[in-house]
């Protein structure tokens, strides 16, 4: 299973490696060979296109894009609250964890496989 992975490799893989620096001679090729790739692929597929008229929207009409952003982050937490209330106050919430729902549900499992 853990046949190609040796104690570097796995200490490399716990700690990383550390981040390219974009002046590094030894990263500068491989950097500047993603940004290529990237604006690439922003470009082909629209991005780059909404991005920028996105930003023109946002920069020219401050105040409406502040009163967007703060009504929808304000309807998500308050459907994140509704949803944590209902799931509480369920008929079959149990006040169990979910390790120990699981549990009972896999020794459930077995119990009822073994009486075949």
């Amino acid at each position: 299973m853990f046949e190609g992975l040796n104690i570097k490799g796995f200490r490399r893989m716990l700690i990383g490696e550390p981040m390219p620096d974009k002046n590094d001679p030894k990263y500068k090729e491989r950097y500047e060979r993603d940004v290529k790739a990237g604006v690439r692929f922003a470009e082909v597929t629209g991005l780059a296109w909404l991005g920028r008229h996105y930003v023109s929207w946002a920069e020219s009409n401050k105040k409406t894009f502040l009163v967007i952003l703060f009504t929808l982050m304000t309807f998500f937490v308050v459907g994140n609250l509704y949803r944590f209330a209902t799931h509480m106050t369920a008929d079959g919430f149990s006040g169990r964890s979910a390790v120990a729902q699981q549990d009972s549900a896999l020794h459930q499992n077995r119990f009822l496989n073994n009486r075949k």
